[in-house]
């Protein structure tokens, strides 16, 4: 296959990203019978994240066996929680699992869409300069894909090394050095435990303290790894009962109940367990209920706060200093190494490159301020074009890879639908998705994440575009139901018949 050809022929579907999301879209694709499709990947490698995120102590906080799809269960995880090096060569061995390795091009960062509404094409532009047309398009891009060092105070003029958390620098030796964390989230809680072993002194500036569920990260003997790959369906009633585990929680995670004050309840306990000092349980208390920020899970956290090596510091920051961090209270810490366990850049305005769809209308402009779509998997306006991790799909008690499965499976019927009806396109129509969004925002209402914290789930003036505000259940009924009615479809010459003919089965 030739760039020459690339660039010239019209794919059916083109795939961004070679993460989960794209190689399990691809495989999907393949397996529906569409198998003109390419994968463009911004680097030279697989992953995704878990490409990008090698920091020290790097690991999945939802069990291994649900971090992965039904579809393409791995026996062989050597832990409950695997470590993150692991779930690169699985994500490895799916792109030769799955047969789509070949589709893959790399070093292909795709800088702007725009819809050719006339021929139903995406252009597809590249940083490379190559330029790519497709009928459809899956934004295969993880929530958290891109991340940058926080505007802060004073960074430009640190003398010291500045690392980000999802940039890691292996090269630089922790071993002696003074060593400043700024974040306490899902991932500074993670390295802090891994830093505490080599470096001299770590301070860990925390700006609100967060709820820790002890995490019973236990090797999984060897001898029932054989038995997952001998007999599948015992891993099938497993990964089952952590399901339903899961969903349960969201009883008192998604949900402002009494059951949140339980979890609470369990929180604290740990805490008291871990943490004997009054002093330090109380900067480490937090004040907002349980499930508002995204809820961490560690035992090595707290003990790792407690070694002589290491302090936390709840001063806030007033700015970064040629020798280190000056907090509020005038305290000038000196440090060799400043890590940034924050500064992720969630797009909840838009993808990070240009998306110009109907009428010239661009989706940085119609989400300003507030991102929505319909189901997650479709904006009004943006034809043929599928996203995973989309608006209000993010989960609170399960696991990601449950809710992008089932929208990689309505990507999957959009497309057919495309194909099979010869449509230039098809586009969900405006007041389906306003009502969809309607209903969404009045039940985020109900949920805990909306119970006064601030967290990334929010944007500035605390509109929730992030989450969903119900059981993986449910999410996964919604995406199973493909409805012709809520799109406009626009048929092509050969189907202009069949098309509308589906179009008002479909209505009546």
């Amino acid at each position: 296959m030739t760039d020459q050809f690339e660039t010239s022929h019209t794919y059916t579907t083109l795939v961004i990203g070679a993460g989960f999301s794209g190689l399990g879209a691809s495989h999907k694709l393949l397996e529906a019978g569409v198998d003109d499709i390419l994968i463009l990947d911004r680097s030279d490698r697989l992953g995704g994240t878990w490409r990008d995120n090698t920091y020290p102590g790097a690991a999945v906080d939802i069990p291994s066996m649900l971090y992965s799809f039904s579809f393409a269960p791995n026996p062989h995880w050597s832990r409950v929680f695997a470590p993150a090096d692991e779930l690169r060569q699985h994500i490895d061995q799916l792109a030769d699992r799955f047969g789509v390795r070949h589709l893959i091009r790399f070093n292909q960062e795709v800088t702007a869409l725009d819809f050719v509404e006339q021929e139903g094409i995406w252009r597809v532009s590249t940083s490379s300069g190559i330029e790519y047309r497709a009928r459809t398009i899956i934004m295969a891009t993880g929530p958290l894909s891109d991340s940058s060092l926080p505007t802060m105070r004073g960074m430009d003029t640190f003398e010291g090394h500045k690392i980000h958390s999802a940039k890691w620098d292996h090269d630089y030796d922790m071993r002696g050095k003074h060593v400043a964390v700024i974040g306490t989230g899902a991932s500074a809680i993670q390295i802090i435990p891994e830093l505490v072993k080599t470096a001299e002194s770590v301070k860990v500036f925390q700006r609100t303290a967060g709820w820790v569920m002890p995490r019973l990260n236990v090797a999984v003997p060897p001898a029932l790894r054989r038995l997952y790959a001998a007999v599948p369906a015992t891993q099938r009633a497993s990964r089952a009962a952590l399901y339903w585990g899961h969903e349960v929680a969201a009883l008192g995670l998604v949900w402002n109940t009494p059951i949140t004050t339980l979890i609470q309840k369990l929180g604290i306990a740990h805490l008291r367990s871990a943490v004997p000092d009054p002093w330090l349980r109380r900067q480490l208390t937090p004040s907002f209920r349980a499930g508002c920020k995204r809820m961490l899970v560690s035992s090595e956290y707290y003990p790792a706060l407690q070694k002589d090596n290491c302090k936390l510091i709840t001063w806030p920051i007033a700015t970064i200093s040629p020798k280190g961090l000056r907090t509020s209270e005038g305290v000038e810490h000196e440090v060799d190494c400043i890590v940034f366990a924050t500064g992720y850049d969630v797009h909840l305005d838009g993808p990070p490159f240009p998306v110009t769809g109907l009428g010239g209308r661009t989706l940085k402009d119609k989400w300003t301020g507030h991102a929505y779509g319909y189901k997650s998997a479709h904006t009004s306006g943006f034809p043929n074009l599928f996203l995973t991790n989309g608006p209000n799909s993010g989960p609170g008690h399960n696991s990601l890879l449950v809710f992008l499965e089932a929208q990689i499976a309505y990507a999957v019927q959009g497309i057919r639908t495309v194909v099979d009806h010869d449509l230039i396109y098809l586009d969900v129509r405006e007041e389906v998705e306003r009502r969809y969004n309607i209903d969404i925002q009045k039940r985020l209402k109900r949920t805990t994440w909306m119970t006064g914290c601030q967290s990334w789930y929010l944007t500035s003036d605390g509109f929730n575009a992030s989450m969903y505000p119900g059981f993986a259940t449910q999410y996964r009924k919604q995406m199973r139901d493909f409805r012709l009615s809520d799109y406009r479809l626009v048929p092509g010459a050969s189907g202009t018949q069949r098309a509308v003919a589906d179009a008002e089965l479909a209505e009546a």
